[in-house]
């Protein structure tokens, strides 16, 4: 079939189109990028008003960077596996980056274990606040990219997700390396900001 057939005709052109699906994906990291925008931007205001605790960041939160790198790659395979129909690598590299995902949010969960160690809490210095916001926040944008996996995962293992259905795990794909980058960009900003 040809997909150029599905291009609505204007005059003698045929207008590219978005998938309504990935356009309002892209529409929503957008807005999550705007949001994390400006906690960093509140969080220079914040320090630089003065009274900022300094603490020591978990040690976690490089394993946990770590974590996220790898669960980035196993999420690539499985969608170049995807594109080959190679059904075996998709739904393993899948069951992995979903592995490595509650991974990383269980290490994320026993690095504020480290800072309440440290009497760095929710309340009292905006210092620890905002660490706890900004992990929890991306946290909580995991957890929906985990269930997101899984929804994937599960269709993998219904033979819905191939080379002539790849919509699914492109969002998932575009998705989870965008959560990547955002852990990424948060722990080198609060080493760099700290």
């Amino acid at each position: 079939m040809d997909k150029a057939a599905d291009i609505p005709l204007i005059g003698k052109a045929r207008v590219k189109s978005v998938h309504p699906k990935k356009f309002g994906m892209w529409l929503f990291i957008v807005s999550v990028l705007m949001l994390f925008a400006a906690l960093t931007s509140a969080y220079m205001v914040k320090k630089a008003e003065g009274d900022w605790l300094i603490f020591e960041f978990p040690k976690l939160f490089m394993i946990t960077s770590v974590i996220i790198v790898i669960s980035s790659i196993t999420m690539q395979l499985a969608y170049w596996n995807a594109k080959k129909n190679n059904l075996l690598g998709l739904r393993i590299n899948l069951a992995l980056t979903s592995v490595l995902a509650i991974a990383f949010v269980i290490g994320q969960w026993y690095s504020w274990e480290e800072l309440v160690a440290q009497d760095v809490y929710w309340v009292g210095n905006v210092a620890g606040s905002f660490i706890y916001l900004f992990t929890g926040l991306h946290g909580l944008h995991l957890i929906g990219g985990i269930i997101f996996l899984s929804v994937v995962l599960v269709n993998a293992f219904k033979y819905k997700v191939h080379s002539k259905s790849m919509t699914q795990i492109e969002m998932c794909t575009t998705y989870w390396h965008f959560l990547g980058g955002l852990w990424l960009y948060l722990y080198l900003f609060l080493i760099l900001n700290n």
